[in-house]
């Protein structure tokens, strides 16, 4: 097979959660541990750092990576899902991965895939595994697909566990309530492994106590460690203070090329993480830190992140898809300087969310669309739920009709947000 056919392949044979939604996702390590045995149990030769988190959990990846990479590491990064290129999801100092190894890996595990029936995801996370131990990697940092406990990445140990945050998504495969969700997100603490949380809920908070007091993981919260003093928005970046008290003065200033406001929190875990693994060894200076994180875009590939496109309207991208992330997003609405509001809108049929949408501003003029995936919406019914709302627009048979009438009827000081789908974004 040359590459396209072994993308057709990967697509069309493997189920794929982004394109099927939960038949999908296979509730057990075992495809995993087989995949990961046959070839000699590639994730046992690199260092890595595992992320978890309802929202985040891709930014806080990408940040660290940077902040490695700006310190002369060789780093590995696994995110999911891609926006464009397959290749996104495996990068080496924001390189994508090499087409020629995807041909190769396919080819090599074919005879076993097809006696296994492994999912989509199995087989990639065992690919990037291979590709970082081959490439010798000093680090990666691996960001979770779904929940943690059942996750194809699961089978890391790594230097340190991240959980960004707990919230609902993908409540028919993780639970109804946050302890529950938080209770497969904890599944990722390792013994004797240092974890941190992002942030500090008191529903969540003693899962995860419970649960690192149980493997003897050293805990901290990262919202407790440090605070943001203050910070500043403008256009492509964001500046903020962050102090050890909320009364210090002992402020120190970062600068972000990610200018979402939502930023400060991930922010926050960033630097926690980054504490706890200089404890460990790793020479992570602050000239690194702020190169990295004033850089995130240029070093990693990350897109999608309030993510100004075009100007005069200006038109801009975010994956927000669920209440927390919606909840984010209407605060940077308010905060950002424009006239009309002209919201492109996209989501998938099998979450909740009604919620997501009651959080949406009134005021704007949507245009209802869907991607082209089978889990996707479709457009009436997007626009018949987003009316019970108050949310008042048409609808558009694709993304990229519904972003040619927004962008048609946008005045040079409207704003056009793209939102509600990682893969409504992606097909802008």
């Amino acid at each position: 097979m040359d590459y396209q056919q072994t993308l057709d392949y990967l697509f069309s044979k493997l189920p794929m959660f982004s394109r099927i939604g939960a038949a999908a996702y296979r509730k057990d390590l075992t495809n995993t541990i087989v995949l990961s045995e046959f070839l000699g149990r590639p994730e046992k030769r690199f260092p890595s750092v595992h992320i978890a988190g309802t929202n985040g959990k891709g930014s806080t990846s990408h940040m660290l990576a940077a902040i490695f990479q700006s310190a002369g590491y060789r780093t590995g990064l696994y995110t999911s899902p891609h926006l464009k290129d397959f290749r996104e999801r495996i990068r080496i100092n924001g390189e994508m991965i090499k087409e020629s190894f995807i041909v190769d890996f396919v080819q090599r595990i074919r005879p076993l895939s097809e006696s296994l029936d492994p999912s989509f995801f199995e087989v990639t996370v065992a690919m990037a595994f291979e590709y970082f131990a081959v490439e010798k990697v000093d680090i990666a940092i691996i960001e979770v697909g779904l929940g943690g406990r059942l996750d194809s990445t699961n089978i890391i140990h790594p230097e340190l566990s991240v959980i960004t945050n707990i919230g609902f998504d993908h409540m028919n495969m993780l639970g109804n309530t946050l302890p529950a969700i938080a209770f497969e997100k904890a599944g990722i603490i390792k013994k004797d492994t240092p974890v941190v949380i992002g942030e500090h809920n008191p529903e969540t908070a003693p899962v995860f106590e419970q649960r690192a007091h149980e493997d003897n993981a050293p805990l901290t919260f990262a919202d407790q460690q440090r605070f943001i003093s203050d910070w500043n928005y403008q256009r492509h970046r964001l500046t903020a203070g962050v102090s050890t008290s909320p009364t210090a003065d002992d402020k120190e200033f970062y600068t972000l090329d990610l200018p979402g406001i939502y930023q400060t929190r991930n922010l926050l875990t960033v630097l926690e993480a980054v504490h706890r693994l200089r404890a460990l060894g790793w020479k992570l200076e602050q000239t690194a830190v702020h190169k990295g994180l004033a850089n995130v875009k240029k070093l990693t590939g990350l897109h999608g992140r309030w993510e100004l496109v075009h100007e005069h309207p200006d038109v801009i991208l975010d994956v927000a898809h669920n209440a927390d992330g919606m909840r984010q997003l209407a605060r940077q609405i308010e905060l950002s300087d424009h006239e009309e509001l002209h919201i492109v809108l996209g989501m998938v049929g099998d979450k909740d969310i009604d919620q997501a949408l009651a959080l949406l501003p009134k005021t704007a003029y949507y245009y209802f669309t869907k991607a082209s995936i089978p889990r996707a919406l479709p457009e009436d019914r997007l626009s018949e739920k987003a009316r019970s709302k108050g949310l008042e627009g048409k609808t558009y048979p694709n993304v990229m009709e519904a972003l040619s009438a927004a962008k048609a009827h946008a005045r040079p000081r409207d704003l056009v947000l793209v939102c509600g789908s990682v893969f409504v974004v992606g097909e802008v």
